[in-house]
């Protein structure tokens, strides 16, 4: 008899003896192979009731979780496009001089009034004490002035009463001489010829000196007219005087810059030795006061309004939120304030979605956290 072959791994490749069984029929892996022989293979792809409920209420609970975040989010208005936002007051001389003293560092909080930088003021007291002296020298000539009128004064009444006394003389010559000519008349020789002469002398010498006093007191009332005239004058020299004090007190006042509102320094360039102009820029100051200016889309605009509530995300400060409500909402899209705006009247026409300026002031900020003008934030407002 010829033996059965056997494979590499020492077993046989022959058909199986026979009665069709197995070499082990009682291998368990055969028996089960054996056992599920005849089992169907839709019934083998069909899922468990189980698992078919399970998926189905997964499928629920993402339906209604989607339905909720579209009903929560469908509350708020939110962008990207946002920044904080401030009118950074430029530092700079009102008068020129060489620095010789800076009283600040960079970055440093800064309150109202405080002395940022200070300029030489040797040579503004001089100018003040020269303003002064021409104050005074001015103040001088307008007692003087104010002297001339009393003394105009004094003189017009003095020619109004030599007025008076050569009216009288005057009167009495010529009632002197109206009688030496009615006897002259009613007896020709009853008065001589040179007495009546003498009368008629007098009578002229008396209209003249009449004429004479009228025309002094005409010059004593001009002489009035003209100190009353250098009173002005010197009124005028005195009050300008007076400002030239008052701006030489501003200019040495000037010599010391001071912070207008408090803030924090930032981008200083000056140091002690410089000669400073009028208007050179010394330094920044960012004020305490900051916003947010959010760039919204204006198919959002209908939405907002003043007062509403916003959440603000600072990128700087991711540990916490600060609060604050819309201020505030320009009139116009940002192109429209550039410095060459677009004219859509030229050229061909694409539609895009403007971006208008939304003004939110804050209402709390989160404690320690550095904020300045250009920083990124998110606000998010609350429609309803």
């Amino acid at each position: 008899m010829e033996s059965d072959p056997l494979d590499s791994r020492g077993l046989r490749s022959g058909p199986p003896p026979s009665g069709g069984r197995p070499d082990r029929p009682n291998d368990p892996e055969t028996a089960a192979g054996a056992a599920t022989a005849g089992t169907s293979p839709v019934a083998e792809r069909r899922p468990p009731k189980r698992l078919l409920l399970i998926a189905l209420a997964v499928v629920a609970l993402l339906a209604v979780g989607v339905v909720y975040f579209w009903w929560y989010e469908s509350r708020f208005v939110t962008t990207e496009d946002a920044f904080i936002d401030t009118r950074v007051a430029a530092v700079s001389s009102r008068v020129p001089g060489r620095v010789i003293a800076v009283a600040v560092t960079d970055n440093q909080k800064v309150a109202a009034g405080q002395i940022l930088v200070k300029i030489d003021p040797a040579t503004y007291r001089v100018a003040l004490q020269q303003a002064l002296a021409a104050e005074r020298l001015a103040q001088t000539g307008l007692g003087q002035a104010r002297a001339n009128v009393a003394v105009a004064r004094a003189a017009l009444q003095q020619a109004r009463a030599s007025l008076v006394s050569t009216q009288a003389q005057t009167a009495n010559a010529l009632t002197n001489l109206h009688r030496y000519l009615f006897l002259r008349h009613r007896n020709i020789k009853a008065l001589a010829r040179t007495q009546l002469d003498q009368v008629e002398a007098l009578a002229r010498s008396a209209r003249a000196q009449l004429r004479a006093a009228r025309a002094r007191v005409a010059g004593a009332q001009a002489q009035i007219g003209a100190s009353e005239a250098a009173v002005a004058g010197a009124s005028a020299r005195v009050a300008s005087a007076r400002a030239e004090v008052a701006a030489a007190r501003l200019n040495l006042r000037y010599t010391a810059i001071m912070a207008a509102e408090p803030g924090h320094v930032t981008q200083k360039s000056v140091a002690v030795g410089n000669y400073v102009t009028p208007g050179q820029e010394l330094m920044a100051l960012v004020p305490l006061r900051v916003w947010v200016t959010a760039n919204f889309k204006e198919t959002d605009l209908y939405l907002l309004h003043p007062g509403q509530r916003v959440s603000i995300h600072i990128d700087a400060c991711p540990q916490a939120n600060a609060r604050g409500h819309v201020a505030s909402i320009q009139r116009g899209s940002g192109e429209a304030f550039d410095l060459l705006p677009p004219q859509n009247a030229t050229g061909n026409y694409v539609k895009i979605v403007q971006r208008v300026p939304v003004r939110i002031d804050f209402d709390a900020l989160p404690r320690g956290c550095v904020l300045g003008p250009g920083m990124s934030v998110e606000p998010t407002i609350r429609i309803n």
